[in-house]
């Protein structure tokens, strides 16, 4: 199919971005990397009046070192997030889920935030951001602010963002001592869009128990889920068998998935359940917490 007419903007500084955005509101669409707009114009999904070209801006690609963590700029493509060294130093998770998203040659075009402000409830990077407590700061002509990762994602394909503001960097702390983490995920194949994601982050105390625990899921709900039952199930616990199946069965109980060709709900809850024991086992075994 073919995309629907519009007009084609190419800025190359973020000054002249924001203006274009603020003169076109919520008729202009970022172009980042493409991967997920352009199969949306194809298929008449979304019919901006303008599109906005952001490849020219330079200033927003790096990984570079913020308050003992990590900032990400937003057109930073997935492919150098997933290599980078200060990444796998400091959140090894970020890079372990990007990993899954689609295959090499969209990680190599498609952008960090662009996946993050097209919220796709089966994408797994807002499920890691929301677990890593991370904080998403967006411009526009009027000014700056910050959107934790817990509120940035408001809906199904839609977030925070208010017409007239891009999000511009991704601020990502770094875990305590003593943390481990781990994403996994369950796709009809390689590359596709996950039935169920589990991102979990634990952190031990002195005495072998769990601390701090932060578990989050993709693909069961219109919005990445905190699932703090769980946390709260877990935390104080030293990690038994038990405990772990605890947590995951409270996991699973905070879902709200969909019924679909690929699996009804009840199944995906079941999905919910198994890949959250083994989120929460390999964080756990990361950590050395046992």
């Amino acid at each position: 199919m073919k995309p629907p007419r519009f007009d084609y903007l190419a800025p190359r500084t973020l000054d002249e971005t924001l203006a274009h955005l603020h003169d076109h509101g919520d008729q202009a669409k970022i172009l980042a990397g493409g991967q997920s707009l352009i199969p949306m114009l194809n298929f008449r999904l979304a019919h901006p009046g303008v599109v906005v070209d952001v490849n020219r801006l330079t200033e927003l690609a790096y990984v570079r070192q913020h308050d003992g963590g990590v900032a990400v700029g937003a057109l930073t493509r997935q492919h150098a997030v997933e290599r980078s060294e200060l990444i796998r130093a400091r959140v090894p998770v970020v890079a372990e889920a990007c990993r899954f998203i689609g295959h090499a040659p969209i990680r190599h075009r498609g952008t960090f935030g662009g996946n993050l402000a097209h919220a796709d409830p089966a994408s797994e990077l807002p499920a890691v951001m929301v677990a890593l407590e991370a904080e998403m700061a967006v411009a526009s002509r009027a000014g700056s602010r910050a959107v934790p990762a817990g509120q940035f994602f408001t809906g199904p394909l839609t977030t925070a963002l208010r017409p007239g503001e891009m999000l511009t960097e991704i601020r990502i702390p770094a875990p305590p001592s003593r943390t481990g983490g781990a994403f996994v995920e369950m796709a009809r194949r390689a590359g596709d869009f996950a039935l169920v994601g589990v991102a979990a982050l634990i952190t031990f105390d002195g005495a072998g128990k769990c601390e701090r625990v932060r578990i989050a899921l993709c693909g069961v709900g219109p919005t990445p889920i905190r699932a703090r039952a769980a946390e709260d199930a877990l935390t104080g616990q030293a990690p038994t068998a038990t405990a772990l199946a605890a947590a995951a069965d409270r996991a699973a109980a905070a879902t709200s998935p969909p019924s679909d060709v690929h699996g009804s709900a009840e199944f995906r809850k079941k999905l919910a359940r198994h890949f959250a024991r083994q989120a929460i086992a390999a964080a756990v075994e990361r950590s050395g917490g046992r």
